[in-house]
């Protein structure tokens, strides 16, 4: 079974297919208004902490130290009600999107995200 999460790039204008969209961004992207975001969620709260954000900004060059460190994060308790309530979105009946200013997706936060949420409901 693959993902339960669809992934976009927030400066893509929304699909009808989209459900309920989900920023997963720390930071609000620059230049996207709120109308064209078209957010239901800001799961901010889920995100790299800004201390692992910094960190990584400095070393792009170690993403597997980078996706080590985050996953350590998902699990604390400062992202426990945020990941809960991400899980309680994608075991509903309506699709979810998650939109993101990130460029390079498939090397960001995003798939470990989306990964460790996949693992708690059981999908891999």
């Amino acid at each position: 079974m693959g993902s339960a999460v669809r992934v976009r790039r927030v400066y893509d204008p929304p699909e009808d297919d989209d459900g309920t969209r989900v920023l997963v961004d720390r930071l609000w992207p620059r230049g996207v208004s709120k109308e064209h975001a078209a957010v239901d969620v800001w799961a901010k709260d889920a995100t790299p902490s800004r201390e692992l954000r910094t960190w990584f900004h400095d070393n792009r060059d170690r993403y597997d130290d980078f996706v080590d460190r985050y996953r350590t994060e998902l699990g604390d308790p400062a992202h426990a009600e945020a990941v809960d309530e991400l899980l309680g979105l994608l075991r509903g009946d309506v699709p979810v999107t998650f939109v993101t200013a990130v460029k390079d997706v498939p090397t960001s936060h995003v798939p470990v995200l989306v990964d460790h949420l996949d693992h708690a409901l059981g999908h891999r």
